[in-house]
């Protein structure tokens, strides 16, 4: 197996097992099935690359069908594999978004190893809900999580829910899933 088709499994694989399999996120379950979820990865270490990527994406996913792309996950496992970096970075990606005029269309939401929300420690449960095999930018149609908004009465439920999720799983089997998912022992 490459690299790259290794860090797409192991993507999907943290897809199924902890988005949608701990519920981490009720609407990504249908995009996947449908084999609407588009796996891109970029290979390079230099952001600047990973920048002309991330807009050669969003431009393939604005003008893709949405019953054949939904949604799309860049994956880049050589690049910004700091937090800092990676979370400076995502104001060039958010420039880059206005820059094209897609502000309203796209949205960037972003997941990395060893994410972490302000004001909180490393190792604090929450960051989990973020936390990818690689570093990861998930681009979204506005009108798709508009329409998934609408369907789920209770979206702003869905934080509480995830930290509740994580904090019975615990730290131990969270790392206990992120390792299996690296390593593809999943159950079948």
């Amino acid at each position: 197996m490459s690299p790259e088709q290794r860090a797409v499994e192991q993507t999907r694989a943290w897809v199924q097992q902890a988005v949608i399999g701990l519920n981490l996120c009720p609407f990504a379950k249908a995009p996947l099935v449908k084999g609407q979820v588009r796996f891109a990865v970029c290979e390079s270490e230099d952001p600047r690359t990973l920048l002309d990527a991330l807009c050669a994406e969003m431009d393939a996913l604005v003008r893709a069908d949405p019953a054949q792309i939904e949604t799309t996950l860049l994956i880049h496992p050589n690049a910004l594999l700091d937090f800092d970096d990676f979370n400076d970075f995502l104001d060039a990606a958010d420039a880059a978004l206005a820059e094209l005029g897609l502000e309203g269309t796209l949205q960037i939401a972003s997941f990395h190893p060893r994410y972490q929300f302000a004001d909180t420690d490393p190792d604090d449960v929450e960051n989990a809900t973020n936390r990818s095999p690689h570093p990861t930018l998930h681009l979204l149609r506005e009108a798709s999580v508009e329409r998934a908004v609408a369907a789920f009465p209770e979206a702003e439920a869905i934080y509480e829910n995830n930290i509740a999720t994580l904090e019975a799983l615990g730290p131990e089997g969270w790392k206990a899933m992120e390792a299996a998912c690296r390593a593809l022992n999943l159950p079948p």
